[in-house]
């Protein structure tokens, strides 16, 4: 009678041990694959803007754009980049900074604006994203690439502006193989690849999956790089964590 109270008792530690073990292994598993796959980023500059926000932080999935693995594949979709797709790479001017605008041309697309618009290939684009908040006109901006790069123009990469008449055919630029060429939503102030050329494939890191915070901040925050300043700012989030947090924005899918 004493064995059979004593098996008794061990069942439920057993299955105790067992369902612990269980949790662990899938805590593991989680951990590694936002390891493996998630990156976090804040969002620095209004090019983005309404899509993405200054103070916006994000989490961006490295795996989907990256070469397929034997076991990554089975959990995490991968596919090809397309025209539309808002992406984080490097940027081709500073290799240190990380970058996110939307995917305009994909390779041996013919590209060209009038007015603000995109055309690709020869078909007027519908981008019910894109924002127009200023009511300036820059020619070489806006009928890209019709005009010849300037600084006057705010092009400041002179390596682009000797380089980009190579890839005029007609009125089109022609994005060539393994490269892309993106843009901000914020069209009158971000500074894309009309002014510093294409984006490498090799510089793209992947795609912005959600917004897992947004907290409204300056627009020159990021400039401020001094000890002082980033302890100033930590200590405004923790006062003003409740009332200045977008808790509207928090969860919002990135399209």
């Amino acid at each position: 009678m004493a064995n059979a109270v004593k098996i008794e008792q061990e069942k439920p530690r057993k299955t105790r041990r067992l369902v612990r073990t269980l949790l662990w292994g899938f805590v593991i598993i989680v951990v590694l694959v936002m390891a493996l796959v998630l990156q976090a980023f804040e969002i620095p500059s209004s090019s983005m803007e309404d899509t993405l926000l200054i103070g916006d932080h994000i989490f961006v999935n490295r795996a989907q754009f990256a070469p397929a693995t034997r076991w990554l594949h089975r959990c995490c979709p991968y596919g090809e980049i397309r025209r539309g797709d808002v992406v984080v790479f490097l940027s081709p001017e500073d290799q240190r900074l990380y970058v996110v605008r939307r995917i305009i041309g994909i390779p041996g697309d013919r590209l060209h604006l009038r007015d603000g618009v995109v055309y690709r290939n020869d078909v007027k684009q519908d981008e019910p994203y894109v924002r127009h908040k200023f009511s300036d006109f820059n020619p070489y901006r806006d009928n890209f690439p019709a005009m010849p790069p300037s600084e006057m123009y705010g092009v400041r990469n002179q390596e682009w502006a000797l380089s980009l008449p190579q890839y005029l055919e007609g009125d089109d630029l022609v994005v060539p193989p393994n490269s892309f060429f993106g843009m901000g939503d914020n069209r009158d102030v971000s500074y894309d690849s009309r002014f510093w050329g294409f984006v490498p494939r090799t510089n793209i890191i992947g795609r912005p999956m959600f917004i897992y915070w947004s907290f409204e901040t300056p627009d020159n925050q990021y400039e401020m790089r001094s000890m002082g300043d980033r302890l100033g700012f930590l200590a405004h989030i923790i006062i003003h964590f409740f009332d200045e947090t977008r808790w509207s924005r928090t969860f919002r899918i990135v399209r």
